[in-house]
């Protein structure tokens, strides 16, 4: 029923794909949900094409492997199909798609430490120090590790705010209806998870020097990682 297809192109955030589109962009999307809600497959379907790229994308910034990523995004889509009948059609369907796609990222993440496996992002811990005698293998990090790396330090409910605003570059308001939280709210812990990420990134960046000018293209949104 649903179709999942090639991962590696980007769409638009949510707040341009439906300004992009003011007379038939929103408009069709609330017809098309509305059909699925009476069980057509084909119109879910047609959702499913809207969202599939971005929910991928989104995913892989908490999760590296690919497989994983793509049964996640698969798990998203037919949970969304499952729960079409709870979902409040005065709202947009897109942030409440991303709720169920992040929810279940996390539930995959804490699944992962439970069973004793380290590390929400990368198999290098911030906790064991490289031998003095051998090159430090951080060096050889591209930008979107050290990335990684930096953001597990930053607690989850902060997190996430700053992947979903600053890496993916939702608006706030998109944010605040992804993780059900007031907009105050969201401004606030992204301010903090940026002073988190700086700290930490700073703190990195002194231990084996250099590349701590990059964090601000990060925080924005503007660096490629």
């Amino acid at each position: 029923m649903i179709r999942m297809s090639d991962p590696d192109a980007t769409e638009p955030d949510l707040e341009s794909q439906h300004s992009a589109v003011p007379d038939g962009g929103a408009s069709s999307e609330v017809r098309l949900v509305h059909a699925a809600r009476l069980g057509d497959q084909q119109a879910f379907q047609q959702l499913v094409l809207r969202y599939e790229r971005r929910v991928f994308q989104v995913i892989h910034r908490f999760v590296t492997d690919q497989g994983t990523v793509a049964d996640l995004a698969q798990d998203a889509f037919l949970r969304a199909w499952e729960r079409l009948s709870q979902f409040d059609t005065s709202r947009r369907f897109g942030p409440w798609l991303f709720r169920l796609a992040v929810n279940l990222t996390y539930d995959h993440l804490r699944k992962v430490r439970r069973k004793g496996r380290w590390s929400l992002f990368s198999e290098l811990s911030e906790t064991v120090e490289p031998d003095p005698g051998q090159a430090d293998p951080r060096d050889e990090m591209d930008l979107s590790q050290e990335v990684r790396l930096v953001l597990a330090e930053v607690p989850e409910a902060y997190r996430v705010v700053l992947v979903l605003r600053d890496l993916e570059g939702f608006c706030t308001s998109d944010v605040a209806a992804i993780t059900d939280r007031s907009e105050a709210t969201i401004r606030w812990r992204l301010a903090e998870a940026r002073r988190m990420f700086r700290d930490a990134w700073e703190r990195r960046q002194r231990k084996h020097e250099g590349g701590s000018e990059a964090v601000d293209g990060i925080l924005t949104g503007e660096a490629d990682v």
